[in-house]
């Protein structure tokens, strides 16, 4: 039975009997219900394929429906990340979201009619992707008891793209430890193959980062980790297209001499026609389907066919000025690799869509068939937050008050589980009345009628429609402040090596002191790299990989008289061994004070909670997890009768106030 069941009925019939329809009054928030609805509704277990217009757009989604539609079966496939024409490959985590959906919906039958929603984005659909045959015939399932050769395995997994790592730790990877072969595919936990000989013994799951093995599995389909795979026949292909198309190779032209010998190519995936006997599209993997449009998905989609032809044009005239030292790049023609305008109008014009509109429109206007759904966005309660006197949260318990008395069902949708417990205590302390928790739409539904529902829904705003009220955190305490993450460590460092200057001294773990050379590239496998020339005492060099460039910092004293330390020398182990042993000392001094404080007695306090939660509830950030622990941290300190001895450690402007 529809959730919807305690709700005013949507017209969800009425939408799906126009072959193109436009389904009006639905806000954000409401288009996850709606969704859902149609899923369920879908003639003969239609699934419904929904284009964002962005990949934010489809995150938010993801998560909506999680709440408003938990029995429906969601896939998400996302763009790759990075523009038309690059020369970096996908991230490999992307590439294995977009597999395992393609595999899924390859692997569906035409009597399955559980139903299904497939999110992608607009960028995702223009874009040609592998056909079903492909994914058939990339794909292997193994049991225990096959019998085949570990070593003809690995060869296969490498030619799918698998990268070999010592630990497994991300999808794609893989690591050989005698006669286990762990490996990470997509749309799945790594597993863990025993092998006896030729004969695989056992197949079982895997925690990634504790490595232990958890259950056995009674078989595992593999999929490839790339939308190439590099088989003697492949690479044959790709060799008579790149010369039909661009002539005969001359001089330098890596991507071509990699593919040649079987060898991946960063940044081969944007070649991807010259590849495949034929490329198909997402929608051919949804025969049937719903297709639901987002608002603005129109422009988006402008945008980006812009965005190809002017990337297309650009490394076209490169080639053509052949810039200097640059290898080649031949672009595939835009229409081998992406949908165009008339594609994707001829696509949508065999197949039922439905555009939603936030906004309301008159019903059978401008001759299209219109269907109402009665939404708009949630009141937002800023005048109250910014009036001196007035109170925010009574505004919102007047309100929901208010909606309750037109039969609304109240749903507060809060960000995160602690914001979820934060606005219930401070509604329930101005008035609220009743509240429940819930975990889900079915569960908001079955709570009394009376009661304000309190869900973790992450949505921008809220939304009214007929019979349903959603109050959106930010619509009370103001928009959410979402930091930035910080940059990881390879990123800053690069910052700091262009500050560099040569001469320069720097310090590197292992081996000393040193003076910065510059950057230099070498040759390693067949591939250049970029790297860090450090000069040491006698004129020794050291090549340093940029990717381990935390291995480096900087000399932070007067250089004047420093003498440079001897690459492999014991005189820096020596002073860093006198240095580990000072801290030792220092470290057990600090032990025997801090011994000396857990036996000291301090008053105990612990915070009023209405005055807290309410002060708590103004913080205009969500919560990261390391602010959350030590939030606890103090308060159990505070509380603990023990004077409190702690420091909070942050980077300036993140958080520790």
């Amino acid at each position: 039975m529809a959730v919807t069941a305690k709700l005013p009925s949507l017209p969800v019939e009425r939408l799906l009997k126009a072959p193109h329809a436009i389904a009006s009054g639905v806000p954000e928030g409401l288009d996850a219900l709606l969704l859902g609805e149609l899923a369920r509704h879908g003639a003969h277990g239609a699934p419904v394929l929904h284009v964002a217009r962005d990949a934010n757009r489809l995150a938010t989604l993801e998560e909506a429906l999680q709440f408003f539609a938990p029995d429906v079966t969601v896939l998400s496939y996302p763009a790759w990340d990075g523009v038309p024409y690059d020369r970096v490959a996908p991230d490999a985590e992307t590439i294995a979201r977009r597999i395992s959906t393609l595999a899924a919906l390859n692997g569906r039958t035409p009597g399955d009619t559980k139903p299904l929603i497939v999110l992608t984005t607009i960028h995702a659909v223009l874009q040609r992707v592998p056909s079903r045959a492909f994914i058939a015939a990339s794909s292997e399932r193994l049991a225990p008891g096959n019998v085949l050769s570990m070593q003809g395995l690995i060869e296969r997994l490498e030619a799918s793209g698998y990268a070999r790592a010592g630990t497994v730790m991300d999808p794609g990877q893989y690591a050989v430890r005698g006669g286990i072969l762990d490996l990470y595919p997509p749309g799945r936990q790594p597993i863990r193959l025993d092998f006896f000989g030729d004969t695989l013994e056992s197949i079982r799951a895997f925690d990634p980062e504790t490595q232990r093995t958890e259950a056995r599995l009674e078989s595992v389909q593999l999929l490839p980790m790339s939308e190439v795979t590099l088989t003697p026949e492949v690479r044959r292909t790709f060799r008579q297209r790149y010369v039909e198309l661009f002539g005969t190779v001359t001089g330098d032209d890596p991507l071509y001499e990699s593919i040649s010998v079987g060898r991946q190519h960063q940044g081969m995936e944007h070649w991807l026609p010259l590849f495949h006997d034929g490329l198909a599209t997402l929608f051919d993997y949804l025969p049937g389907a719903v297709v639901a449009l987002d608002p603005l998905v129109d422009d988006a989609r402008a945008k980006r066919l812009e965005q190809i032809a002017d990337h297309y044009e650009a490394r076209a005239q490169a080639l053509e000025r052949k810039a200097f030292g640059a290898p080649p790049y031949h672009p595939v023609p835009p229409e081998s690799m992406f949908l165009s305008e008339t594609d994707w109008q001829a696509a949508l014009g065999s197949r039922q869509t439905i555009a939603l509109d936030p906004f309301e429109r008159p019903e059978e206007a401008q001759g299209a068939t219109i269907v109402s759904f009665g939404g708009r966005q949630g009141r937002a309660f800023a005048a109250e937050r910014q009036t001196e006197g007035a109170n925010v949260f009574d505004a919102v318990v007047a309100h929901a008050k208010r909606l309750q008395g037109d039969s609304k069902r109240v749903i507060v949708a809060c960000w995160s589980i602690g914001a979820r417990e934060r606005l219930a205590t401070l509604l329930a302390e101005h008035g609220a009345g009743e509240t429940k928790t819930a975990a889900s739409f079915g569960e908001a539904l079955a709570a009394p009628a009376s009661a304000t529902v309190f869900a973790v829904l992450p949505l921008e705003t809220g939304f009214e429609a007929p019979g349903l009220a959603v109050i959106g955190e930010q619509d009370i305490l103001g928009d959410r402040l979402i930091r930035k993450s910080r940059a990881k460590r390879g990123r800053d460092v690069l910052t700091e090596v262009s500050s560099l200057s040569v001469g320069d001294l720097v310090v590197h773990a292992d081996h000393g002191i040193g003076r910065f050379a510059g950057l230099a590239t070498i040759e390693a496998a067949g591939e250049p790299h970029d790297c860090l020339e450090v000069h040491y005492q006698g004129g020794d060099k050291l090549y340093l990989p940029v990717e381990n460039i935390e291995l480096l910092s900087r000399f932070g004293s007067d250089e004047s008289g420093v003498q440079l330390d001897k690459l492999g020398g014991v005189a820096w182990q020596s002073r860093k061994a006198r240095l580990k042993k000072r801290i030792r000392d220092m470290a057990d001094k600090l032990i025997k004070v801090a011994a000396l404080r857990e036996l000291r007695q301090a008053p105990v306090f612990t915070p009023p909670d209405g005055l807290y939660d309410e002060f708590s509830a103004r913080f205009p950030y969500e919560e990261t997890e390391d602010q959350t622990t030590s939030i606890g941290a103090v308060l159990d300190d505070l509380g603990s009768g023990r004077p409190m001895d702690r420091l909070i450690c942050g980077d300036v402007g993140f958080g520790k106030t």
